[in-house]
C-alpha cells in the first residue's frame, strides 16, 4: 500500500507542476521543454540521435517489462 501512496502523490505532483507549467507562458518551465534543452534537440544531431534512441530503447524495454512481467 505504501509504494500505490507514493506512485499515485508522484504522479498528482507531476500533473499540477506540468499543468502550473501549461498554463504560464514563458518558455522553459515544461517537462518537454527542459527535455529540449537538456538533449539540445534543436540544435544538435547528435543530441537528437541519443533521444531518440533512448526513447525507443526504454519504450522497448518498458513495452515488453509490462506485456512480459519480467525484468
Amino acid at each position: 500500500m505504501l509504494w500505490k501512496t507514493v506512485w499515485i502523490a508522484w504522479t498528482a505532483v507531476f500533473a499540477l507542476a506540468e499543468g502550473i507549467a501549461l498554463a504560464n507562458k514563458p518558455d522553459e518551465d515544461t517537462l518537454s521543454e527542459n527535455v529540449r534543452r537538456l538533449f539540445r534537440t534543436r540544435t544538435s544531431r547528435v543530441g537528437r540521435a541519443i533521444f531518440t534512441l533512448g526513447w525507443f530503447g526504454f519504450s522497448g524495454w518498458f513495452a515488453l517489462h509490462i506485456l512480459t512481467e519480467t525484468m
